[in-house]
């Protein structure tokens, strides 16, 4: 694929459908047919929204949505898919309408059954998970706006959120299905922060989850607060790249997605900060070879774009990159 900006080039080792296909303005990345409800494709259950709320992350309430397959069969668990903003991932106005591009995979065999949970932040402070996040007067699947609690889940860097997946989330949705356990069949992807926490739950729990997808993560300084005369300093998610150059080689696959016209703010510069946590998960890899270390390496696939703060290209590469993460293998 040829961009439209010469100063970004695109370094992704894999191929995308249709890339390059129709003349595009920079920034613009029209869904490809396996984004769109095709003819004849048998549609899996999406069930929901359910409401859950966390013992882990106290006081709290989110939603939930669970995809089960159509040719979903208990004796054989399907593959896995945890996304977080659930809320958008489903949105069938949206760029990443992720059930429509499970369904035509799975309906071509491109991927095998694979069960998806799509999961909100929390909103803390409110019994029930508030009604009408978003534009005002905005109704069902145009309320995708952002609950009080994203920031303080998706953007620490701790296991907060990764034992709240493992321990609560997971077991809730294993009481109505069955779903794989192998964490090479499993993927968490997000965008932005969402992105973030998708990494932080592999990081912390890479025999829970092998792969990883990851949209114009925010490995920023959101999460960060000085230390005070009685709090110690907390770091936030740029700090990733040193973490990952000084810490023992997790088995995680990751793809890696931004735009060269990312946010650039008070907390960071987002498509510096991912070229930054590329360049870590490369360098580690090359130091443990250096040392014929025999142990797992990062397996890294990524791609820079010409967009800006949005979903619109990840969702463009969203087929091939589940192709390529959740294939038999």
């Amino acid at each position: 694929m040829k961009l439209l900006t010469a100063c970004v080039v695109t370094l992704a080792v894999m191929g995308a459908p249709a890339l390059g296909a129709e003349p595009r303005k920079p920034g613009e990345y029209p869904p490809t047919a396996d984004s769109i409800p095709q003819p004849g494709v048998k549609k899996g259950k999406l069930i929901g929204p359910l409401e859950f709320k966390s013992k882990i992350i106290a006081d709290t309430v989110r939603r939930y949505w669970i995809y089960v397959p159509a040719n979903y069969n208990a004796k054989t668990p399907p593959n896995l898919l945890v996304f977080q903003d659930g809320q958008r991932a489903i949105n069938p106005q949206g760029p990443l309408n992720i059930p429509v591009v499970l369904d035509n995979l799975i309906a071509k065999g491109d991927i095998p059954a694979t069960l998806g949970i799509f999961i909100t932040p929390g909103n803390k402070g409110t019994d029930k998970y508030p009604d009408g996040l978003g534009p005002a007067g905005c109704t069902g699947y145009a309320c995708t706006g952002n609950p009080n609690n994203r920031a303080n889940e998706y953007d620490a860097v701790n296991d907060t959120y990764a034992r709240f997946l493992t321990e609560e989330m997971l077991p809730e949705v294993a009481k109505s299905y069955s779903f794989t356990s192998d964490p090479k069949k499993r993927a968490i992807g997000g965008t932005s922060s969402g992105a973030i926490c998708a990494w932080t739950v592999a990081w912390n729990k890479p025999e829970a989850f092998g792969n990883v997808i990851s949209y114009i993560g925010s490995y920023t300084s959101i999460g960060y607060r000085p230390a005070t005369a009685t709090t110690p300093v907390i770091v936030g998610g740029d700090t990733y790249p040193g973490l990952i150059r000084k810490s023992p080689i997790r088995p995680i696959r990751i793809f890696l997605q931004d735009g060269a016209y990312d946010l650039n703010n008070i907390h960071g510069n987002w498509f510096l900060a991912n070229q930054q946590m590329l360049s870590a998960l490369q360098w580690a890899n090359a130091n443990a070879d250096e040392k014929k270390d025999t142990g797992p390496r990062y397996d890294v696939r990524h791609e820079w774009g010409d967009g800006a703060h949005s979903d619109v290209h990840g969702g463009w590469l969203l087929p091939s990159v589940m192709r390529w993460m959740l294939s038999e293998k």
